[in-house]
């Protein structure tokens, strides 16, 4: 096994089973699949975008010396619950939509392993029930959710050591943007028509905007939250 550099964070990590076995199951496949690539896992930083209309939850990585993103890998978000728009109260079945960041590493996941997703963000506390907005939002294995982003056990196997390794190089934010669909006009079209709430569509504005500076750039926004709950992106 290749020796990388390691933190406390990663060396409690690997003291646990499901961790140390996605190693020994995975880490081979990752490193050829980042050498094809030019990355290195002792460099590596990564992005996530969800979709949640496609299904689809990308990876991108870079360098930590590099300035923009390359997608890596895109995995099947296996199971869905609720419907396109924003999650906006406990038991809504809602996935969120917006810009978040991975806050929690669980090795002992009832779904194998998972992420945290920071949802409620600072726009979701502007909108969502003040005394009940929801929370516990993961991405996680297994293939069932009310609210979450399964990709299998087989998958998160794989963003988890990606996770972990990038947060290991020094990458303490990890950001996640969650889209309702892939932000297109002709999509965004299709969005507008399904709903006459100002604030989702606002919402769904910020996030297009996202979208096409995203697909110019490669590089991961910066976000400010707005008082009234919009976003300024750069």
């Amino acid at each position: 096994m290749t020796s990388f550099a390691t933190d406390n964070f990663k060396t409690e990590q690997l003291k646990n089973a499901r961790v140390k076995n996605a190693y020994t199951e995975k880490q081979a496949y990752l490193e050829n699949l980042l050498k094809s690539k030019e990355l290195e896992f002792s460099s590596l930083e990564i992005y996530l975008r969800a979709f949640k209309n496609e299904g689809i939850l990308e990876v991108w990585t870079k360098n930590k010396t590099e300035k923009t993103y390359q997608l890596l890998t895109s995995y099947s978000i296996c199971q869905s619950s609720g419907t396109l728009g924003p999650k906006r109260k406990e038991g809504d079945l809602q996935v969120p939509e917006g810009f978040y960041q991975i806050n929690h590493f669980n090795p002992l996941s009832n779904f194998h392993l998972s992420l945290g997703i920071s949802y409620p963000n600072q726009s979701d506390k502007v909108f969502a029930d003040k005394n009940r907005p929801g929370g516990a939002i993961y991405i996680h294995g297994s293939c069932v959710t009310i609210g979450c982003i399964p990709i299998t056990d087989d998958k998160i196997k794989e963003l988890y050591i990606l996770a972990l390794e990038a947060r290991n190089n020094g990458q303490k934010t990890i950001q996640i943007t969650i889209f309702p669909a892939k932000m297109t006009d002709k999509n965004f079209a299709m969005l507008k028509s399904a709903t006459i709430d100002k604030n989702i569509l606002n919402l769904w504005e910020d996030l297009k905007i996202d979208y096409q500076r995203f697909e110019t750039s490669k590089t991961a926004p910066i976000v400010q939250f707005l008082p009234n709950g919009r976003h300024l992106i750069k």
